[in-house]
C-alpha cells in the first residue's frame, strides 16, 4: 500500500486531461518534434501563446519605455461627439463672408449640408502666442502658451462608431487593443493598488461602449477600467470597495488560498490570457480598498482646489484625474458628451455653449493645477473628439435633427486637437484647414500619425512597440503613421 503524499492537482484532472495521460495526446508530441524541426519558428509560435504577463507576476510592475520620453502619464479628454473645429479653436473669416451662400469647397458627408454657417462665437487672440480661441473657452485660453492646436487632424470617415474606434484604438472596424491599454502594457503603473488604466464617463457607456478603452488581445489586466463618475459616493463609484463582512487580514487569507487553487488550476492552462486576468482582478480588487476610496474623495482637497475646478460633474472627474496621476495611475480618460454629446446637428449655438461651460473652467484648473504642482512637464494631456463638423449647414433629415437650419453634420476631413504638456511644442498651431474649414490642406495629420507621435513623447518607438498574436506583430498604429516632429519641443 502506496503511503506517498496525496497530489492534490489529482483532483481537477479534466477529461481531456485523463485522455492525453492514457496516450490520446501522442499526437501532440508528434506536432512538437515537427515544430522543433523547424528551427526558430517554433519558440516563436510557443511565446505567441505563453501568457505575456508570465503567470502569477506583477503585470503592472513600472517599466522603463524603449527611450527617453518626455511624457511619464497620460489625461486623455475626450469629447465625445465631434465639437466643431470652427467654432472653437480654428477661426475662419471666410465663413462670415459666404454665410448662407454655397461655397465651391465640398466633400462627403453622412447628410445633405447646404450653404455656409458662420460661427455665432466671437474668436480672440489670448498669450504671448496670439494663437485665436473662441469665446466658448476663456478658460483654457488662458493657457494658449502651453497648447500645441493641431488643425489638421484627418480621420475615415464620418460616422461615430468606426471614427470613435479609431481614435482610441487606432483601427475603425477590427478588434484592436485601445491606446491607453498600449500604453499601460508598456509602461506598467506606478501604484500597484490602483488600475493602470481608469476611464471616467458620466452616466453610461457611450457609442460601442467597452471597445473604446478594451485591451482586446493583450492580457485583460492592461484594459481600461470603467468609472461612472455620475455618482459621488465612493460605494456607487466603484461597487464592493469595501467589504461589510470580512476584515482585510481575513480577506487576504482567502484569496491566498484561492491564489492557491487557481495556480494550479492555471498550470495546465498556461495560455488562457482571461483566467490570467480573471486572477489579476482579484488581486487588484482588494488591493483597491487600500488606495481607491482616498484618491476618489475629493472632499479631502482644500476648499480653494475645489472652487477652482467648480461644481458639477466635469469639476469632479478633471479634480479626480489629477488626484489619480499623481497616486501613479498611468493613463486616464475623462469623457465629456457622453449623456448629451457634442455631436450637434441642430441648435450648435445653445448646445455647444452649454457644453464648454461645462467643461472649460475644470479643464483650465486642470492645467493650472498640473502646472503649479510641477506635473505638467511630464503629463501628456489631450483634448478633442473623433472627428470635426462641417462648415455648411445640415440641411433637415428625418430622423436625424429636429428639423432645423441651425447646426452642422459630422466631418472627418479636417478637425482640431490640441495638447499639452508632456514635452509637446506649447504655444503653436500647426497645419491647416482649406479656407472654408472644411477639409485638412496643409500639414495633414492623420490619427495614424498623432498616435505615432503620442508614442513617441511616451518613449516607444510605435513601429517597434508590437505585440505577437496570430502570426503577427500587431502594433497601435496598424501599418502606418508618422512621427510629426514639429509637434514636439
Amino acid at each position: 500500500m502506496s503511503h506517498h503524499a496525496p497530489n492534490h492537482d489529482h483532483l481537477a484532472l479534466t477529461r481531456r486531461g485523463f485522455l492525453e495521460q492514457c496516450g490520446m495526446g501522442m499526437g501532440t508530441l508528434g506536432l512538437a518534434a515537427l515544430m522543433g524541426s523547424l528551427g526558430e519558428i517554433a519558440p516563436r509560435l510557443r511565446a505567441a501563446n505563453a501568457v505575456p504577463s508570465g503567470g502569477f507576476t506583477k503585470p503592472l510592475t513600472p517599466r522603463q519605455p524603449q527611450f527617453l520620453g518626455r511624457a511619464k502619464r497620460v489625461i486623455h479628454i475626450f469629447a465625445n461627439g465631434g465639437p466643431s473645429h470652427v467654432d472653437t479653436f480654428d477661426p475662419k473669416p471666410s465663413l462670415d463672408q459666404w454665410h448662407g451662400k454655397e461655397i465651391p469647397i465640398r466633400h462627403q458627408t453622412e447628410r445633405r449640408t447646404g450653404s455656409a454657417y458662420r460661427s455665432p462665437f466671437a474668436f480672440r487672440r489670448y498669450g504671448q502666442s496670439g494663437i485665436p480661441v473662441s469665446d466658448l473657452f476663456p478658460h483654457v485660453a488662458q493657457h494658449v502658451d502651453d497648447l500645441c492646436v493641431i488643425r489638421s487632424m484627418k480621420a475615415d470617415v464620418p460616422n461615430h462608431e468606426p471614427s470613435l474606434l479609431l481614435m482610441n484604438c487606432g483601427e475603425a472596424r477590427q478588434v484592436r487593443p485601445s491606446f491607453g491599454s498600449w500604453v499601460t502594457y508598456g509602461l506598467g503603473s506606478e501604484n500597484q493598488n490602483m488600475p493602470g488604466f481608469v476611464v471616467m464617463c458620466p452616466g453610461g457607456y457611450p457609442i460601442q461602449e467597452s471597445q473604446n478603452w478594451q485591451s482586446a488581445f493583450l492580457p485583460g489586466v492592461y484594459q481600461g477600467t470603467y468609472i461612472n463618475t455620475e455618482h459621488t459616493k465612493i460605494e456607487r463609484l466603484i461597487e464592493n470597495i469595501t467589504n461589510q463582512y470580512h476584515s482585510l487580514p481575513e480577506q487576504r487569507a482567502q484569496l491566498d488560498l484561492l491564489a492557491q487553487l487557481n495556480e494550479r488550476h492555471q498550470r495546465a492552462r498556461a495560455a488562457d490570457s482571461q483566467l490570467e486576468a480573471r486572477i489579476q482582478s482579484f488581486e487588484l480588487a482588494y488591493r483597491m480598498q487600500l488606495d481607491a476610496a482616498d484618491a476618489f474623495d475629493i472632499g479631502r482637497e482644500p476648499e480653494h482646489i475645489r472652487r477652482m475646478y467648480g461644481d458639477g460633474t466635469q469639476g469632479r472627474q478633471m479634480l479626480i484625474a489629477r488626484r489619480l496621476i499623481e497616486r501613479g495611475v498611468r493613463f486616464v480618460q475623462v469623457w465629456h458628451g457622453s449623456g448629451q454629446p457634442w455631436d450637434n446637428h441642430d441648435d450648435i449655438e445653445v448646445n455647444h455653449r452649454k457644453l464648454a461651460k461645462e467643461c472649460d473652467q475644470p479643464i483650465g484648473a486642470l492645467l493650472s493645477d498640473l502646472k503649479q504642482r510641477g506635473m505638467l512637464e511630464d503629463t501628456l494631456v489631450i483634448w478633442g473628439g473623433e472627428f470635426g463638423r462641417t462648415p455648411t449647414v445640415e440641411l433637415p433629415t428625418p430622423g436625424a435633427n429636429a428639423g432645423k437650419s441651425n447646426g452642422r453634420d459630422h466631418n472627418n476631413h479636417g478637425f482640431t486637437m490640441w495638447l499639452a504638456g508632456g514635452g509637446v511644442r506649447g504655444g503653436t498651431v500647426y497645419g491647416a484647414t482649406d479656407e472654408f474649414g472644411f477639409a485638412a490642406s496643409e500639414n495633414t495629420v492623420h490619427v495614424h500619425d498623432l498616435h505615432a507621435t503620442l508614442m513617441a513623447l511616451l518613449g516607444f518607438d510605435h513601429e517597434k512597440f508590437t505585440f505577437h498574436h496570430a502570426g503577427r506583430d500587431y502594433r497601435l498604429t496598424d501599418v502606418h503613421g508618422k512621427i510629426v516632429r514639429d509637434l514636439m519641443a
